[in-house]
């Protein structure tokens, strides 16, 4: 939810801000995941196939590629039990755009394409990952 009173219904925004992007909410083609960061875990191995595929990406230079890949390490050891880097990996993916307030503050919209109703959608397996989290807070 943002924050602040509910616009008019008849308001129109007359000051259109110069860097407002308008992303198509369509995944990207993404890279894959190198080799040489020695990710272990699964958790880790997700978050960079959703962030490498995020709309937010098909603007990105080397520098932010670089980013994910020290991030991608962090949230590796988050699931490895280091708990304390929870904090410095919402402030990192808040730079990306990671959920609507983040986007909101950032001027950043995500437009939908017409979608065929017929097609059908891809859903990701959750139960690796309540796995996962299960270890993590029960000390396994």
């Amino acid at each position: 939810m943002t924050r602040g009173p509910r616009p008019k219904e008849n308001a129109v925004r007359r000051n259109a801000h110069p860097f407002a992007q308008a992303l198509p909410d369509a995944a990207q083609e993404g890279r894959e995941l190198p080799k040489a960061l020695g990710i272990k875990t699964g958790g880790a191995r997700r978050f960079w196939k959703t962030w490498s595929t995020a709309p937010q990406t098909q603007g990105w230079a080397e520098t932010d590629w670089a980013e994910l890949e020290l991030t991608t390490k962090l949230v590796d050891a988050l699931y490895q039990g280091e708990l304390k880097l929870a904090g410095e990996i919402r402030q990192r993916v808040a730079k990306w755009g990671a959920t609507v307030e983040d986007r909101a503050r950032l001027r950043m919209t995500l437009e939908s394409p017409e979608e065929d109703p017929q097609e059908a959608q891809e859903v990701p397996q959750a139960v690796d990952m309540d796995e996962e989290l299960y270890k993590l807070l029960n000390g396994n």
